[in-house]
């Protein structure tokens, strides 16, 4: 259950009518915090980020699944599904296998390698509008 504090923050980015990406960023940075705290681990970077994913879905934030059209078509018939909580023993199994996991899925090369190899596999057009916009915001004196 993500805390009272990321739900606010995301309801307050969809207020500033926010991308649902960035309200979703929210439950993932929570998690990412989980992790290095030592509540739970992470077999991966990308695992972390699954999890903070399906929570913020979970908490009603309108993110697309991702995938093929196929398999979007197939994830969105479920997630119209009225969804059963699982049961404790099924909770209890996650939460200790999640709990073996390693913690360095949430250290700071580890995002920086997976935002790296994330960027690297969307398209030249795409990563240079995305470098624009950085230098859009970035102070004068920085430029």
């Amino acid at each position: 259950m993500p805390e009272k504090k990321t739900i606010e923050r995301a309801r307050r980015d969809k207020a500033q009518g926010k991308s649902p990406s960035t309200q979703a960023g929210e439950f993932v940075k929570e998690e990412m915090e989980h992790i290095r705290g030592g509540k739970h681990g992470a077999r991966s970077t990308k695992q972390a980020i699954a999890i903070g994913l399906s929570k913020a879905r979970r908490s009603g934030v309108k993110l697309p699944p991702r995938g093929s059209k196929a398999t979007r078509t197939k994830a969105r018939r479920d997630m119209s599904r009225r969804k059963r909580r699982p049961s404790a023993r099924r909770s209890r199994g996650v939460e200790r296998a999640l709990r073996r996991e390693p913690r360095s899925s949430a250290s700071r090369a580890a995002l920086s390698r997976q935002a790296r190899s994330a960027a690297r596999r969307r398209p030249k057009a795409a990563r240079k509008a995305a470098a624009r916009k950085a230098a859009r915001t970035r102070k004068a004196h920085g430029r």
